[in-house]
């Protein structure tokens, strides 16, 4: 072996070199076969990559004519430089800047590179036999057959494992939650173990075709510097390929980071929120009313916070021209968005007041009608004719909101019509026909009991206030009509008149209408009232 001599004389004879003139060399290694002979160095006329290519085309040209023996090599001295010649032919100079390079004399340099230089014939010559190209060649075929079967092992192995993991495994995942809340289900957990397994056993699989092409390529020479340099081929292909975008791969990586992490934690308290409002996660002094708003106040914060933290990363955020923007874009949206900050706000603010809920029949200024949405911005009401009616939220809360639901279903909800009657007509006889229309309507609560209240001595005649009970608020224009009907129907059936609109002296007759005139034309007698 010619390697523990040369390592043994390269350290003789070594000198110092000033560390700003190492740094300065421009180097480069000769290799024959991906086997590295020896480092020399250029000048800027003849850098050292154009030498060492030089210098590895003439010993390959001398090692492939058999007809020149290995051992012919031989150093000549020309003045101040050292000649390294095979026969006639020169194959390098070694002149004193290369044994500065390493650190030895001129001389002592050419002697060991001639050595280096005879040891790679010889082994240019033996490797590219017959005998020797075929063995490479069947062992080549060998670790073919071995890579194929390895593979074939690894996928049914592959499979044994995420078998096996799933037997000993179930029955012993559960879903992460809170209560009845699922944070994590089992099936998202099981397909992160398939997951892992299956990424194990790719990973295994190319490590093993890494191996198998590291092997195969050192086989032939014409391919050994494949092998030597495969992984930095495989990073120059990338590195070149994706030049124009590798300063921002990091960033990318990073910004997807940041928008899947959003996207995973926003996921996770809609499921939440959801749970809540659905009654299967309660809390104390929280409405499930409150829970989709107040997801999606926090859906707004977890969006600003990802989007702080993620603005560093944003390609070109540090430009002139892309701070300038997000200035403009901020200034438009704060001198426009005062109104709808505002009704945001007030949409809150509404929430958590319970001013009213979805289904909730309320009054608005002069809107009265039932509310099917309330969103950050506007409530939406649909009145008794099935308009559509879209409010801001800044103008409910700035007004004055009446609520005929909130207290509907716990007290009941009061409704009152008066009637005008004469002074002639005792009072407990019109309550007493008040109380018993109030008991025909259908709707009316007979718990509480309707109540009479006497508002007004007027001057030609007594108003009274029948005050009833109802449940349902939705049917208040339907209760009121049905309400009136029996009034009109009772006052008649007792001959007494009802007095409104009011009139200045006494008629000949009452004005009232007789049970015979009831059911003039176009009306029925099997005529039924609405309910």
């Amino acid at each position: 072996m010619l390697i523990a001599p040369l390592q043994a004389a390269s350290e003789e004879g070594r000198t110092e070199m000033s560390p700003i003139l190492e740094s300065a060399l421009d180097t480069a290694p000769v290799e024959i076969d991906g086997q590295l002979l020896f480092i020399v160095r250029g000048v800027s006329s003849f850098p050292a990559v154009v030498r060492a290519e030089a210098i590895k085309g003439r010993i390959e040209k001398v090692a492939a004519d058999p007809s020149f023996p290995s051992d012919g090599l031989n150093a000549e001295v020309v003045e101040n430089v050292t000649m390294i010649m095979a026969g006639q032919a020169t194959l390098m100079i070694v002149s004193e800047a290369d044994a500065h390079l390493e650190h030895t004399s001129r001389d002592h340099l050419a002697t060991l590179h001639v050595m280096r230089i005879h040891q790679a014939i010889d082994e240019y010559r033996q490797s590219r036999r017959s005998e020797a190209l075929v063995r490479s060649g069947l062992y080549a075929a060998g670790a073919t057959v071995i890579m194929t079967l390895v593979i074939a092992v690894l996928l049914v192995l592959n499979r044994w494992i995420d078998k096996a993991l799933s037997k000993v495994l179930t029955g012993r995942v559960h879903a992460v939650g809170i209560q009845s809340f699922e944070i994590l289900r089992s099936e998202t957990i099981w397909r992160v173990f398939h997951g892992l397994v299956r990424a194990t056993g790719v990973a295994t699989i190319i490590a093993s075709a890494y191996a198998y092409l590291h092997y195969v390529l050192a086989l032939f020479p014409w391919t050994r510097s494949m092998s030597n340099r495969l992984f930095y081929l495989a990073a120059g292909a990338v590195e070149h390929i994706g030049n124009s975008v590798g300063a921002t791969i990091p960033d990318i990586l990073v910004l997807a980071i940041i928008y899947y992490l959003s996207q995973f934690v926003l996921g996770r308290i809609r499921r939440f929120f959801d749970a809540v409002e659905q009654r299967r996660v309660t809390f104390a002094q929280f409405e499930p009313e409150w829970a989709i708003p107040t997801y999606k106040l926090v859906r707004v914060l977890i969006m600003a916070f990802a989007l702080i933290v993620a603005y560093p990363y944003i390609p070109g955020s540090e430009s002139a021209a892309f701070k300038g923007i997000s200035i403009f874009i901020g200034l438009v949206i704060s001198l426009g968005s005062s109104t709808a900050i505002s009704n945001l706000i007030a949409g809150y603010m509404m929430t958590y007041r319970r001013v009213f809920k979805v289904g909730d029949r309320v009054k608005v200024g002069d809107v009265t009608g039932q509310v099917i949405a309330v969103r950050l911005q506007v409530t939406h009401l649909r009145t008794i004719k099935n308009e559509e009616v879209t409010i801001p939220n800044s103008q409910i809360l700035n007004g004055d909101v009446t609520n005929f639901s909130s207290m509907a279903d716990t007290l009941g909800l009061i409704l009152h019509t008066t009637v005008g009657i004469g002074y002639e007509t005792p009072w407990r006889q019109v309550e007493a026909m008040l109380r018993q229309a109030a008991e025909r309507t259908s709707g009316v609560l007979r718990e509480p009991q309707p109540f009479i209240l006497l508002i007004k001595l007027g001057d030609f005649s007594v108003t009274y206030e029948l005050n009833v009970y109802i449940r349902d608020p939705h049917m208040i224009a339907r209760i009121n009509a049905d309400l009136h009907r029996h009034i009109l129907d009772v006052f008649n059936e007792y001959g007494v008149q009802i007095m409104t609109p009011a009139y200045e002296g006494d008629p000949e007759e009452p004005k009232v209408v007789p049970r015979e005139q009831w059911y003039v034309a176009p009306a029925s007698s099997d005529q039924k009232l609405a309910g």
